[in-house]
């Protein structure tokens, strides 16, 4: 190991974060088992119950949760790496933060709106663009799917609880 890789001390371990999306995954997997069980995951007299291929589903999703939480485990005293350390966390964070308003701004302004601004303001950020460019990119794109799902699908889309696009008709 050389002088520059990120030691245990300086974050989470990534066997730690292994085991606990194992043991999150495992959860899921005996959820779907016990969901699927009630439902009816037997063989009926017309073919398989609701719950039969759920329940063998659930069973690869236990098996191999099971599987990485015991590799996760026995690295454990081995394992010297860092999940993530401060600079990649924070490039994680950049994306992660304004997807997560994105979410929360489609509740309000719709997800045309909403995909308008955050594209925009991705390339803004991010992407060392111009305003300009930006808002052109942003508003064409949402310009493009709103005629795409709206108008030639026939499909709408959430328009928020300000419908912002309410102007147009639609």
């Amino acid at each position: 190991m050389n002088d520059s890789t990120p030691q245990a001390a300086d974050g989470v371990r990534s066997n730690s974060v292994e085991a606990g999306v194992a043991l999150i995954l495992l959860g899921v997997g005996l959820v779907t088992v016990y969901e699927s069980w009630r439902l009816g995951a037997r063989w009926t007299d017309d073919g398989p119950g609701a719950g039969y291929f759920p329940f063998y589903i659930g069973l690869v999703i236990c098996f191999a949760s099971a599987g990485i939480l015991v590799q996760a485990l026995r690295a454990r005293a081995t394992a010297r790496d860092v999940f993530v350390d401060g600079p990649s966390f924070k490039r994680v964070l950049q994306v992660l933060l304004p997807a997560a308003l994105f979410v929360a701004a489609i509740h309000f302004i719709g997800v045309y709106v909403a995909s308008a601004l955050y594209i925009a303001l991705f390339m803004v950020v991010l992407g060392k663009y111009t305003g300009l460019k930006s808002m052109a990119v942003g508003v064409g794109m949402s310009a493009l799917f709103f005629m795409m799902f709206e108008v030639w699908f026939k499909v709408p889309l959430f328009k928020g609880a300000l419908d912002p696009t309410r102007i147009f008709g639609y």
